[in-house]
């Protein structure tokens, strides 16, 4: 029983103080005024504190924790080309010690669900997709993978090095043993798996189309890059004489059942596609500005009916980067373009929990505090300097977002007092550190020169 908190559902009208009583795995009453008597309960003093929905994290690569700094001041591309040599030299252990840290990292920030999008898989290296989901359960928090692929390397025309693809039939294979061996379709699941080829300039159309045949078949959602920068813009009216969301048009790979990551470059007839699909986007802010991609129009994306879900994107590329400071930099990006109306504190939240939740397919589990959802409570220290700001929404999203005092996943404690109570949390930070020096030196064995 959490009471004397300051409950912000989502979904339904705030309660300035009021109580949530949590059994097992799911939420099973909230109201306003003093918790009711519950014989036997663990009651949480929720004084000082803001409760919301667990974060929703729908879009990153877990592997690149292990890369973070290099290639600081690279656009998309360059950034790629130069990593590329680098990623190729990963194994099981680097994604394992990267993908504990990364998920440590994320969860003190609040999240409770996050996706993972693994599209590179160096053969002899392990099973990197497990290790992931390894990871995962020890950290405690739900896991959302795709498995990802790349076939079209640059002896096609794609930008990766052909040694880091992979031929169709081998995606293909791989791919469905991951959904077989992994994806748990029950109502409290704490892993699913999408299919997730990577992008425009580096899957075949014949993989988009296998894949997403293949993720229907199996009733599990389709993930890729789009839009991302006008380079990919060029690449895909030059290779195919149509800008991308036409492309994944002509794919069959619009529709309810997928999410797009990024969408930075859309037109108002892409913008109208996707409303009229259901066709849902990560928006990654803090990655689009450190790669200088754009600002996405996701003001403008949820005004004509788009779902938009955050995503912290790849570590790589958004260096230490919390989820919550996502809505942050989501609402001041929108502010930036548009003016200050164009983003308020309470859209920020949504996109960071219910609008997560839906591109996932997970809007009647996750996403807001309701009976019958599942428990995946966060509670945000309001009080001390933060107090000065009356409203604790507004506090949370405008300024940096504290530490969580509390992080239920299914009413099991994951973070408390700002620390990791599933794992070390010395232990998962200096896992992502001895990822960061395996990986270089796997690369510089390889004749890779590993340098910012």
């Amino acid at each position: 029983m959490i009471e004397n908190v300051h409950v912000a559902p989502v979904t339904g009208p705030e309660i300035p103080s009021g109580y949530i009583r949590i059994e097992g795995d799911r939420i099973v009453a909230l109201g306003a005024g003093p918790a009711p008597a519950a014989p036997g309960a663990t009651r949480i003093d929720g004084s000082g504190c803001l409760a919301t929905p667990g974060l929703v994290n729908t879009h990153h690569h877990l592997y690149q924790w292990a890369s973070q700094g290099l290639a600081q001041d690279a656009t998309l591309f360059q950034w790629l080309v130069s990593l590329y040599p680098v990623w190729a030299a990963m194994d099981a252990e680097v994604v394992k010690g990267a993908a504990a840290a990364g998920l440590g990292w994320l969860a003190l920030s609040g999240c409770t669900t996050s996706s993972d999008h693994h599209y590179l898989f160096p053969k002899g290296r392990g099973d990197l997709f497990a290790a992931g989901i390894e990871a995962a359960r020890e950290i405690g928090v739900r896991f959302h993978p795709a498995r990802g692929s790349m076939d079209m390397g640059e002896s096609k025309g794609g930008l990766p090095p052909d040694v880091v693809v992979e031929e169709l039939d081998e995606v293909m294979t791989a791919t469905a043993e991951a959904v077989d061996a992994h994806h748990d379709p029950s109502f409290s699941s704490m892993v699913r798996v999408a299919v997730g080829p990577c992008s425009p300039f580096s899957a075949s159309a014949e993989l988009m189309t296998a894949s997403a045949a293949l993720a229907r078949s199996k009733g599990v959602r389709l993930h890729t890059h789009i839009a991302e920068t006008l380079d990919e813009d060029e690449h895909c009216l030059e290779r195919f004489g149509m800008r991308p969301v036409d492309y994944m048009e002509k794919l069959g790979w619009l529709g309810p059942d997928v999410w797009f990551a990024h969408t930075v470059h859309l037109s108002d007839a892409d913008i109208g596609k996707l409303a009229a699909t259901g066709t849902g986007s990560a928006h990654c802010p803090s990655s689009n500005g450190r790669l200088g991609a754009g600002i996405a129009r996701v003001s403008e994306m949820m005004r004509r009916g788009v779902n938009v879900g955050l995503g912290v994107d790849g570590s790589a590329s958004s260096e230490l980067t919390p989820l919550a400071g996502e809505m942050r930099q989501a609402l001041l990006f929108q502010r930036a373009r548009y003016g200050p109306g164009a983003l308020t504190a309470r859209q920020a939240l949504e996109l960071a929990t219910l609008g997560g939740a839906r591109n996932l397919g997970r809007a009647d589990e996750l996403g807001s505090l309701e009976p019958g959802k599942l428990a995946d409570v966060v509670l945000w220290p309001v009080g001390s300097f933060a107090a000065a700001v009356a409203d604790p929404v507004c506090a949370l999203v405008f300024g940096p977002a504290p530490p969580p005092a509390l992080v239920l996943v299914g009413g099991r404690t994951v973070v408390a007092g700002g620390e990791l109570k599933t794992v070390s949390q010395d232990a998962a930070g200096s896992a992502g550190a001895a990822a960061h020096r395996r990986l270089v030196r796997l690369a510089e064995e390889r004749g890779v020169q590993v340098d910012s």
